[in-house]
């Protein structure tokens, strides 16, 4: 890669998570509005709202030229689809069946599970400092977020499945488009109305189960119809950004990433809707801080280390090109090669 191609990727990284940031700070912010403070609980159903809404700016795009469709296999799309959808669901029932703690405990078992899967099946190499950095970032964000780690049969088996579901549909999410050669937009594009079907059929029964309320029955009040719009809207850019985040980088990334944004959430709460906040919260998060800025570090170190030598190599392959033309004779003596180029 070109030292300018590397440069356009660098921004590109850095813009795709800047944005992934920003948008789901948002739309954290504006749901926990919605579902606290107005009383909508329908959260599953909200999200198959948020991937329709995704499908049809896209669409929308498409038409406008500011992307090319390229076709895929529809049997892998739509299992693709399939799996996204069902691994949404499992983490909202997860949620549904388990304490918050340990809940949040279950998101973060899926870093490690992501690392041993690529690990073992893909045959990636995770180096000790990367694997170092890692353990401190989920050190403290458990600190900061889980309180307390009830466990039941039930909601176990459901925090696997949502851990699996949500591990293979990331490892996916990044495989097919570097295969495929596809971008993020042009997955999203074929795979959201997939997503957005199943939690569609899926979310009401969900949400009801969970919530005791129909999402049908709700009395839907103007400004609860806005926060919804709303989130919508910014949920676009959610959907957008990850799928850019994990091609780009990798899921082990995106889920680093994601406690970020935990920790980010935990202070705009504080800060913007009075949450409590103790000073293990604060601990936590900088010791989660400091785990993200190891691992940002590592990254940037070790992929420097490779440039180094994909350069060093380039370098020995010309070298190799210069002294072609000069062959040895059967004497030992050199001659000049006078063959046309």
């Amino acid at each position: 890669m070109k030292m300018g191609e590397m440069t356009s990727f660098q921004l590109g990284v850095v813009g795709a998570l800047f944005l992934s940031v920003a948008s789901s700070v948002s739309i954290v912010i504006c749901n926990k509005a919605l579902m606290s403070n107005l009383g909508f609980p329908f959260a599953t159903t909200l999200t198959s709202w948020h991937l329709m809404v995704t499908y049809c700016t896209l669409h929308v795009a498409l038409k406008f030229n500011f992307f090319e469709n390229k076709p895929i296999d529809i049997k892998t799309v739509m299992l693709f689809g399939i799996l996204n959808g069902v691994s949404i669901g499992f983490l909202n029932l997860s949620l549904g069946f388990n304490s918050i703690g340990f809940y949040q405990m279950t998101k973060l078992a899926i870093i490690p599970f992501t690392v041993l899967v690529e690990t073992l099946f893909l045959k990636k190499q995770f180096s000790q400092n990367i694997k170092f950095a890692l353990f401190i970032l989920l050190i403290g964000v458990g600190i900061a977020s889980i309180t307390d780690l009830q466990l039941n049969f039930v909601g176990t088996i459901l925090s696997l499945l949502a851990i699996v579901t949500t591990c293979v549909g990331q490892i996916l999410t990044n495989t097919i488009q570097k295969r495929l050669n596809i971008s993020s937009t042009q997955l999203l594009y074929q795979s959201a109305p997939f997503q957005a079907a199943i939690l569609f059929v899926s979310g009401p029964v969900v949400d009801q189960f969970l919530t005791k309320q129909s999402v049908f029955a709700y009395k839907y009040s103007p400004i609860v119809v806005g926060f919804i719009v709303l989130s919508c809207l910014i949920a676009v850019s959610v959907n957008f950004s990850t799928f850019l985040v994990i091609g780009k980088t990798s899921p082990v990334t995106y889920q680093v990433l994601g406690h970020l944004k935990t920790c980010l959430v935990l202070g705009f709460g504080y800060t913007l809707l009075h949450d409590p906040f103790t000073s293990r919260n604060i601990v936590g998060i900088l010791v989660a801080i400091i785990g993200m800025g190891l691992y940002s570090y590592f990254c940037v170190h070790e992929t420097k280390r490779k440039q180094v030598g994909d350069h060093s190599s380039i370098a020995q392959v010309k070298e190799k090109d210069t002294t072609a033309p000069l062959l040895a004779g059967k004497n030992g003596q050199v001659k000049e090669n006078n063959s046309l180029v």
